[in-house]
């Protein structure tokens, strides 16, 4: 990309121009897709292209303002129309069905919340003051929020369950785990990397630690995997902050870590540190920031840190030396196939 300064004349840049307003119209878009998959467009189209009549009918919605609507989305190749003025199903609009095995209906839901929106709108007094704009909207830090409504607290678990699943696999894919001792998730969530941890490695067992809301809508009982682990994973609940299940080989801190500031990372890593025997291992998964101007799934996710809770993305420097502090030595990084990384450190 050309970055040598112009006349500043939208003239003589228009190209440029377009640039600008893409992304100043960008909200717009997170809407669009919010108002199709909270009313389950994708469904709708299961079975192949339909009239924008009809599909408005299944779906009873307004048919001039879907129609509006699944044309801008078509222009980032969600839905498509076709010769006949007929809208139909792209690779990526099927992922919003809710009835496939690699659904993101929830997790999209969940990112186009209302909670991201407020939050994002806050940045421009961010950029002043410091302030983390879901605690200006909402009065109170995100966590301690999810504790006061249940709805917002269902929303996270599921939606952050949604998102996790196909990465719980590239993640038991992409470590070789030992044949055999206990793998502890530490804010695991609802369960779904130890499921699939255990389904490929059938001599481990696992505890899910986390809040006790949570650990109660596990997943280890659902699906056609649910035999295969029964009687190899267990739950324990708690505050990670002040002490984690004893007893493990493999401690995992799964996109926990970009959401606390380093002094809270420090807290969570020293539990683990006191739980943690001398030949254990820590995998703390995250994304890694990379050098450079170049777009990478990070520097979004920076910035949803600096919006909604007090956490960030980090580099791998800066991860070896939080570590560091909290006593381990991170012994290799492993890339996965998509956005995140796998940090081992051992204690030291």
């Amino acid at each position: 990309m050309d970055v040598t300064p112009g006349t500043g004349n939208p003239a003589d840049h228009p190209a440029l121009s377009a640039q600008l307003g893409d992304t100043a119209f960008g909200y717009f878009y997170a809407s669009a897709l919010r108002a199709v998959t909270v009313h389950r467009v994708a469904d709708h189209l299961a079975d192949g292209p339909l009239q924008i009549d009809e599909l408005a009918r299944r779906a009873d919605l307004h048919g001039p303002s879907l129609r509006r609507v699944l044309r801008l989305l078509a222009t980032r190749g969600i839905f498509q129309e076709d010769e006949q003025g007929a809208f139909g199903l792209t690779p990526a609009a099927e992922l919003l069905r809710t009835d496939v095995p690699a659904s993101a209906h929830t997790g999209m839901v969940w990112l186009t919340d209302e909670i991201f929106q407020r939050s994002a709108a806050g940045l421009e007094d961010t950029l002043r003051t410091g302030r983390t704009p879901f605690e200006t909207a909402y009065g109170m830090p995100f966590f301690d929020y999810l504790l006061t409504d249940a709805d917002a607290q269902q929303l996270f678990d599921t939606g952050m369950a949604n998102m996790s699943g196909p990465e719980d696999e590239l993640i038991a894919d992409a470590y070789e785990f030992p044949a055999t001792g206990t793998i502890v998730d530490v804010g695991g969530g609802r369960g779904g990397l130890v499921r699939a941890v255990l389904r490929k490695n059938p001599g481990l067992s696992g505890v899910l630690f986390d809040q006790e809301q949570t650990v109660a809508e596990h997943l280890f009982d659902e699906g056609a995997g649910a035999k295969e682990i029964a009687g190899r994973w267990r739950t324990d609940s708690g505050s990670f902050f002040e002490s984690v299940t004893t007893g493990g080989d493999i401690y995992v801190l799964k996109h926990i870590l970009h959401d606390w500031k380093d002094e809270d990372c420090l807290r969570i890593l020293r539990a683990v540190r006191t739980a943690i025997p001398a030949g254990g291992r820590l995998l703390a998964v995250d994304a890694i920031l990379p050098p450079g101007n170049e777009p990478h799934t990070a520097k979004v996710l920076d910035i949803i840190m600096l919006t909604v809770v007090t956490g960030r993305e980090r580099t791998e420097q800066e991860f070896r030396d939080l570590l560091g502090e909290a006593g381990f030595r991170v012994d290799r990084i492993i890339s996965t196939p998509n956005f995140s990384s796998i940090i081992e450190a051992v204690p030291v």
